[in-house]
């Protein structure tokens, strides 16, 4: 991996942070492990500070020379800087690695236990979400593939990539099916089986697949909100369905990367605020914020009102801030990043996860949202009008989903009412006709 050097039993690893397609380097980080204490150091390199197109890499990173320490506040919050933290994978990827080591500690039981390091440097360079990359020693990205091979499947490979996800989901996987799946996790999403592709142009693609937990088509359901939102004047990628083997699988753009695979940095939304991963926060927070960092803050403002107005009445409310990112643009400046991760839950009460502001909580009501529009630079008139474009949209969610790219059933699409036709439609359709 990188550097070890060990005290009595402390560890410390050390790696170079690098960014971009071309690899430019930014800083040293040193992970350190001492018994139940695990920390990061991170010290910018000298050629940074002086590159014409340096800027803050992580908000908790100050653009300073010396070493800089992340101490988690808590046992459930991350060992490193926020924006690196970005990039670790997500739940389905961390059940994956662990999985797979698990497998091969059976078969050496001298295998040291897993360190959060371990699954930082699991997620493979090709595909790690944003422009940070991490190089051991030896000049080797991390992770990465023998020379020949690549963790990033293309479409034509969803097929065993599926297989594999459903024999780990019944806890009947091969170390083969592990092998297969390893490298290909993301850091975009939760528990839910997924993987990096290569679509059929050559740009990275999320692969969605249905759980064996599922009772609807969740992913029939998400490349419909996708396309209701772009409808409705959210930005979002390009999002279809691709039946393999009969089963829908949700492939979906990836947006941090350009069409010569030049990255894009990523910061989420929970990073931008430094917030603890059981902290709550609120919408308005993420505005303020937005007044400094974004190039566009009052444009970005009021299209992240209209993502609201569009969630609470797609009854989307896994809304947490790590489902909400920025991407950097140049000059110190970022922008809001395409809208992903939307989900109809007929199944749920109507109640957002963040909340709109600190002093009205979560957003329960229209009038909740109609009532801090301002905050988001939109005067009455504005937001009445988005919250018209928005309602007129969701309207047509049947003839959408029941479209040959959607593609659900009808007895599926009864299945999903319940999210889309409930008593804060009829309120918004009153407040349109009134005004």
């Amino acid at each position: 991996m990188g550097a070890i050097k060990n005290t009595r039993n402390a560890q410390k690893i050390q790696l170079d942070v690098c960014i971009g397609k071309d690899g430019l380097p930014v800083g040293e980080l040193a992970y350190v492990k001492d018994g139940a204490r695990e920390y990061s150091v991170f010290a910018y390199s000298q050629d940074w500070l002086r590159h014409p197109a340096h800027f803050t890499v992580s908000p908790d990173l100050a653009l300073v020379t010396g070493h800089q320490v992340r101490k988690p506040p808590t046992k459930d919050d991350t060992r490193f800087f926020l924006a690196l933290a970005d990039t670790e994978p997500d739940a389905w990827g961390r059940r994956v690695i662990a999985r797979a080591h698990a497998k091969e500690r059976k078969k050496d039981p001298t295998l040291k236990a897993l360190t959060e390091l371990d699954y930082l440097c699991a997620v493979d360079d090709f595909s790690r979400i944003g422009a940070l990359r991490l190089r051991n020693d030896k000049g080797d990205f991390l992770r990465t593939v023998e020379q020949g091979m690549s963790a990033t499947a293309p479409l034509l490979e969803l097929e065993h990539i599926f297989k594999a996800s459903r024999a780990l989901e019944r806890s009947q996987e091969s170390a083969q099916d592990l092998r297969y799946l390893l490298g290909k996790g993301t850091s975009l999403g939760g528990m839910r089986p997924k993987c990096t592709v290569l679509d059929d142009d050559g740009t990275l693609a999320l692969g969605k697949f249905p759980s064996v937990k599922d009772e609807r088509s969740i992913t029939r359901g998400e490349v419909l909100a996708l396309r209701l939102a772009r409808l409705a004047g959210i930005e979002t990628s390009n999002a279809r369905i691709l039946i393999v083997q009969d089963t829908p699988i949700a492939v979906i753009s990836r947006f941090d990367r350009t069409h010569e695979h030049g990255r894009i940095a990523y910061l989420s939304a929970a990073s931008l605020l430094q917030v603890g991963r059981n902290e709550e926060r609120a919408y308005t927070e993420v505005v303020d914020a937005m007044k400094t960092v974004c190039v566009e803050a009052k444009a970005d403002a009021q299209q992240l009102w209209r993502r609201l107005v569009f969630n609470h009445l797609i009854t989307n409310v896994d809304d947490h801030l790590q489902n909400l990112g920025f991407l950097y643009v140049g000059n110190g400046l970022w922008r809001l990043a395409p809208a992903f991760d939307l989900n109809p839950f007929p199944d749920k009460d109507r109640e957002s996860k963040t909340w709109l502001s600190e002093d009205t909580g979560p957003i329960t009501t229209i009038e909740t949202l109609l009532e801090k529009a301002s905050y988001f630079h939109l005067a009455e008139t504005e937001a009445l009008a988005v919250l018209g474009e928005v309602y007129g949209v969701v309207t047509k969610w049947r003839s959408l989903a029941m479209s040959a790219e959607v593609g659900l059933t009808a007895a599926s699409v009864e299945e999903f009412a319940p999210a889309f036709e409930h008593s804060e439609m009829a309120r918004v359709k009153a407040l349109i006709r009134d005004r």
